[in-house]
């Protein structure tokens, strides 16, 4: 199934200031990275209309039609939009799957994961309790929380939809006005979501799409004065420029960032379990993925069987139609980062690596059209390599033996990234000890890449700083404010 419903898009038309029009930078199209056919063509927002959909945002937030609401009844809309999309579920997925070349199934449960996500994030905002803090006086004193106003939110292309509503959920829970730029060549999904939050009840000019340059829509969104708070899911470079920004302005932040997560394999792990896990932590998504599993850890006593195979599994992957149901693995984004990644073996290989399967592009089914590449394993290689080191962001992984504990933590903590991590044993106390060791936002323990909207992600070091996700992220997309009411009988002392 190559076509897909596009009656969630209008036309050429972005959302801008809670209206459909064209945007007045240049002209682009959306590309199926199966096989390049054009999705759509779109004219993406110019630095006026950011500056519109910002001021818009500040002036719907100010009105207090959305801001001013119970929380129960923002919780209402949220839950309406988490409606919507389960109702459009597949039409989403398609659009998802054609937008960025996702396979299918994956694409599906991207759009589930959606809806669940602002149906959580309902459910916080309706129970979401103040406190009455101790007072050490006579006075009472609360603590109460408030919406920032405008927050911009700037998405990846790799999981829009699912990205996209893990930042819009809390903030228009919070009572917040939001100005969305997902990734320029990935807009559909964020389009689509906009037609739904509309039609959910979501005010005029509290929320704008915007595709387009980084550096044009986002770098204004980010200088814009009225903008309260900035949350970003991408590069890392782009997030230390995001970061000495807000440091001019003052300004909250939220960055998830790179990395280069360790998966770690101990003697005593059950096999069949650790080779499907590995697996999946690196090449599901094509490896177009913050959180893959780049870097693989074995015991030695067991490296040999394991590296056999994990490697012989490798190669059975389907990898192919992202529109077919069993299809692991789809092309990659684009012809140019399909570059980067055949650049990173090759560098691999010039460090001294060696290749196990892989390092090239499939031939065959059509293939030749899109941007496929095969799952890539190399070993030989230490830890200090570059293509160790540096994110790469495709189904390429490295694989290294260690001999204890103190070796293995040296070397999966030697990274400037602190994003994820695996751990595979049946020794439960060995998992505890080396998982509180790894410096690291998640670790998994026998399982990898699963996800619950209730438990809070972000990244150490240069993985970013905040969190998403969880009962408590709500707060992020809020100031905090304290209340003391005086309850003395004679007026204050000093002034007598």
């Amino acid at each position: 199934m190559n076509h897909f419903d596009d009656s969630l898009l209008q036309s050429d038309k972005i959302f801008i200031g809670g209206e459909w029009r064209p945007g007045k930078s240049h002209a682009f199209a959306s590309i199926y990275p199966a096989d390049q056919s054009i999705n759509a063509e779109i004219r993406a927002a110019s630095a006026q209309d950011a500056n519109e959909a910002v001021e818009a945002a500040d002036l719907a937030w100010r009105k207090a039609d959305w801001s001013g609401l119970k929380p129960h009844q923002r919780a209402a809309v949220l839950h309406k939009i988490a409606n919507l999309i389960e109702s459009r579920q597949e039409a989403l997925a398609q659009l998802q799957r054609r937008d960025n070349g996702k396979p299918i199934n994956e694409t599906r449960g991207l759009v589930a994961s959606a809806a669940n996500t602002f149906r959580y994030f309902a459910s916080c905002v309706e129970t979401l309790e103040e406190s009455l803090t101790p007072a050490r006086g006579d006075y009472m004193t609360m603590s109460v929380h408030e919406p920032l106003g405008v927050v911009a939110a700037i998405t990846p292309w790799n999981s829009p939809i699912a990205s996209d509503a893990q930042k819009l959920a809390p903030a228009l829970a919070a009572g917040n006005a939001v100005v969305l730029k997902p990734a320029e060549i990935t807009p559909l999904a964020s389009l689509a979501l906009a037609r739904i939050c509309e039609e959910a009840g979501v005010p005029k000019g509290v929320l704008s799409v915007l595709p387009g340059k980084g550096s044009v829509v986002g770098d204004l969104l980010v200088r814009h004065p009225l903008v309260k708070k900035v949350s970003f899911t991408g590069g890392t470079e782009v997030g230390r420029g995001i970061a000495r920004l807000a440091a001019e302005k003052l300004m909250p932040i939220s960055l998830e960032l790179g990395g280069k997560s360790p998966t770690i394999v101990f003697e005593d792990a059950d096999l069949d379990h650790a080779v499907n896990g590995v697996l999946y932590g690196i090449f599901s998504s094509s490896g177009e993925s913050c959180i893959a599993g780049a870097r693989l850890f074995v015991a030695r006593s067991i490296y040999d069987e394991f590296v056999t195979r994990l490697t012989h599994a490798a190669q059975r992957l389907r990898v192919g139609d992202p529109s077919h149901d069993d299809t692991q693995m789809g092309p990659l984004i684009s012809a140019q980062h399909r570059e980067t990644v055949e650049r990173y073996v090759a560098l691999g290989l010039e460090e001294g690596g060696r290749l196990l399967c892989g390092g090239e592009r499939p031939t065959g089914e059509g293939r030749e059209a899109g941007f496929y590449y095969l799952p890539t394993i190399l070993a030989g290689l230490t830890n200090e390599a570059r293509i160790c080191q540096e994110e790469i962001f495709g189904p390429v992984l490295v694989i290294l033996p260690f001999d204890d504990d103190a070796s293995l933590l040296k070397q999966a903590n030697n990274s400037v990234f602190g994003l994820a991590a695996g751990i595979w044993t049946r020794d439960y106390k060995r998992a505890w000890r080396i998982g509180r060791a790894l410096e690291t936002g998640t670790v998994w323990i026998n399982t990898y890449k699963q996800f619950s909207i209730s438990t809070p992600f972000g990244g150490w070091k240069d993985s970013g700083m905040g969190r998403e996700k969880g009962y408590l992220g709500i707060r992020e997309y809020m100031q905090q404010k304290s209340f003391y009411w005086g309850l003395n009988d004679s007026p204050l002392a000093w002034a007598n």
